[in-house]
């Protein structure tokens, strides 16, 4: 199956260790959002969408990708690296790329390093939003599971391929 992931990844370099993990376990075309056209998704099967979390949603050049992408019935993913896990950072590309009629099969989400001031301070309490948290990640388990899900995203799409 032709995979492709798109990225963007900035500050600690978070999501670009989960993509790259992913595009290696399932040999996908890795790169990074900008440096790919509209027109390069056709001949992919299974595409990749991945960036770290700001203000409950993925990176805006990620969203503004998928706003200018034309109308496809594509396979595709969602994933990020985020300071907090929550329900709801998924939530808006995976309606942006449902009503682009792609479907949906997978999404992922791990922590990542946060750290607003560049480097880590243990501060008490909420203060730790600012001091940052989740050193060390994403971990060498974030990653195997990272590969795991990418490996199980293929799955998915061949198996919604025989259901058509």
């Amino acid at each position: 199956m032709k995979a492709l992931i798109i990225y963007k990844s900035t500050h600690r370099t978070s999501t670009e260790k989960i993509a790259r993990a992913m595009a290696e376990s399932i040999g996908a075309k890795l790169v990074k959002a900008g440096e790919v056209t509209q027109e390069g998704l056709a001949e992919y099967e299974l595409i990749g969408f991945g960036s770290g979390i700001y203000n409950l949603r993925h990176h805006k050049d990620i969203l503004e990708f998928v706003d200018k992408m034309p109308s496809m019935n594509k396979n595709v993913f969602v994933f990020s690296t985020t300071g907090n896990i929550r329900d709801v950072n998924h939530k808006l590309i995976k309606e942006k790329l449902m009503e682009k009629g792609c479907k949906v099969v997978g999404e992922f989400t791990c922590f990542g390093e946060f750290s607003p001031l560049g480097f880590f301070v243990n501060l008490p309490g909420p203060l730790v939003f600012i001091g940052g948290k989740n050193k060390g990640h994403p971990d060498s388990k974030d990653l195997e599971n990272a590969r795991m899900f990418a490996k199980s995203m293929v799955n998915a799409a061949t198996n919604k391929y025989a259901e058509k």
